[in-house]
């Protein structure tokens, strides 16, 4: 399973406004509504249900919320860079700027967690995550992805 396979270049938002965490969850679902054919609130509730088992905040300004969706047919990821960072309930109490969204079918199993795993293993890379503060361009997070998906 590669990042690369299920993110595309639509998928990815740069610098996008916002104050919360609700408020990224929102912009989230409603890029996500628009690509998968799901509700928006449906994801936005899944998304939410989510969090209360536990922060997807992970650590060092990232976080990979990610939820499993009735209806969707294939595994969908979407790439987000808030500006300003955002108080996601992190880990480590960092605000979130690098945010990594999975959405997956209600009966996914292993594609599931070697996705997790892929995105998991790439934002562990401070290197990679300085690079996905400062791109500029939508493509440039598209080739970095690739790129540590062929490493």
């Amino acid at each position: 399973m590669k990042i690369a396979d299920i993110l595309n270049f639509a998928r990815i938002q740069l610098d996008v406004p916002a104050t919360s965490k609700k408020q990224v969850l929102e912009t989230i679902s409603n890029l996500a509504a628009d690509s998968t054919g799901c509700e928006r609130q449906i994801i936005f509730d899944a998304l939410v249900e989510r969090e209360r088992l536990g922060t997807t905040g992970i650590g060092k300004g990232v976080a990979i919320p990610h939820a499993r969706l009735a209806g969707l047919k294939d595994l969908y990821c979407l790439f987000m860079r808030v500006n300003p960072a955002v108080d996601f309930e992190s880990v480590d109490g960092k605000a979130v700027d690098l945010i990594f969204c999975l959405l997956v079918p209600e009966e996914s199993g292993a594609d599931h967690l070697k996705a997790l795993a892929r995105i998991s293993k790439l934002l562990r890379n401070d290197e990679i995550c300085a690079e996905l503060r400062s791109v500029r361009d939508p493509k440039d997070v598209l080739m970095l992805v690739d790129k540590a998906d062929n490493e």
